[in-house]
């Protein structure tokens, strides 16, 4: 089946002005958290504070795919091995597998540890080989059996024997990836342990800067699909994206915040020139992830202000009798979100405003339960039904 991610590359690059939007779901969590990585289980009591398995991690993954309203599903390469190569569950999708190809050292968080906050260095435990036909050494044949994309990992701490590790080694993976026909995209962390402090007003800049100079030296055959950054607001996306309109820029999202933290955020980052979002933790924390996905569709296709968005996902919980994780009120507001796996605070730039724009119409508060269950599932196609 084709796959909308290369539908909608093909017409950014043929009108970097257009308004096709690139949504993928990041669960790769596991390359990151250990225990904790599925996300607190819907059915904790109290204090229980039990976590999903694995299992139902993986359950969440196929539910999403069969949406089909993501463009990507990023997933650890175990979790790939199992879902893309086992299951075929791809096949059939429009949404396409990609896997973590490297796990730098500051996202490996876990109880009791420190690595999260020493500077990055380079790490991959799992081959380019083993994400597309799930063990070493593919054949010819079997390279596009598994996922033929993959998220490639930097950090840059303003050290220059540290980031000189950091790009020789995306330099080998880059050419190994050239050989084998493996496609990639590039995120590009903040520093999480610089060796000399960067204003938050400079953060910006030298991110943008190492970017581009990392690859200036990088032909159009090894140049990542497209970049995965955090949003330091409308200044340095479009810095970045007028400096080279061939390069689609994407926006991390970081810890889960409120929904509005989410949904005004990708609608900021659309409006001053991404192309992309990967949201990992703000989708699997979500109520209900499937109305929660379709509202970031509906937020990019322009169908719904962020505003409106966080009301009618509210109307959505309130008619399904799902309890909201905060009240609307408090989900309408803008907090300030830990952008790294191990909570390193950022300067992400999203303008603030009160929330109360665009209530839906019709008014859902004065609609009846079983008007505003019928009118919610209509608006979000079906989902919850």
């Amino acid at each position: 089946m084709e796959k909308t991610l290369d539908t909608k590359l093909a017409k950014i690059k043929a009108d970097p002005g257009c308004r096709e939007f690139i949504i993928a779901d990041a669960k790769d969590a596991d390359m990151a958290f250990g225990i904790a990585a599925p996300g607190r289980s819907p059915e904790m009591h109290a204090q229980e504070g039990r976590f999903r398995s694995l299992a139902e991690y993986r359950e969440c993954i196929r539910q999403v795919v069969r949406q089909g309203v993501v463009d990507i599903m990023l997933m650890s390469a175990h979790t790939n091995s199992i879902l893309t190569l086992e299951e075929r569950l791809f096949e059939n999708s429009p949404v396409t597998p990609a896997a973590r190809a490297n796990d730098t050292t500051d996202i490996h968080v876990v109880r009791g540890g420190v690595y999260a906050t020493q500077p990055s260095c380079p790490f991959q435990s799992t081959t380019i080989d083993h994400i597309q036909c799930g063990h070493i050494d593919c054949r010819p044949e079997e390279r596009h059996a598994g996922a033929n994309l993959g998220l490639y990992s930097v950090t840059f701490n303003n050290d220059v024997e540290l980031d000189r590790r950091t790009l020789e080694a995306y330099k080998a993976f880059r050419l190994e990836a050239e050989r084998k026909g493996f496609r990639h995209f590039l995120e590009v962390f903040d520093p999480n342990a610089p060796r000399a402090a960067l204003a938050p007003d400079k953060l910006g800049g030298f991110i943008n800067d190492m970017i581009v100079r990392s690859l200036a030296g990088v032909p159009a055959a090894g140049r990542p699909l497209f970049l995965k950054v955090v949003y330091h607001g409308p200044k340095f996306m479009e810095e970045l994206v007028h400096y080279d309109p061939t390069l689609v820029v994407g926006v991390l999202g970081g810890s889960a915040g409120t929904t509005y933290d989410a949904f005004k955020l990708i609608a900021e980052a659309q409006k001053h020139g991404a192309r992309v979002a990967l949201f990992g933790r703000k989708i699997n924390n979500a109520e209900h992830q499937l109305a929660f996905i379709t509202m970031l569709r509906k937020i990019v296709d322009g169908e719904v202000s962020p505003e409106e968005a966080v009301r009618a996902y509210h109307g959505v919980l309130q008619a399904l009798k799902i309890p909201p994780h905060r009240p609307l009120e408090d989900d309408l507001k803008l907090t300030d979100a830990a952008m790294s796996y191990g909570g390193t605070r950022t300067s992400v730039v999203v303008p603030r405003t009160d929330g109360r724009a665009a209530p839906p119409r019709p008014e859902p508060a004065r609609m009846s339960p079983a008007e505003r269950l019928a009118y919610y599932r209509q608006r979000l196609r079906g989902v919850g039904g």
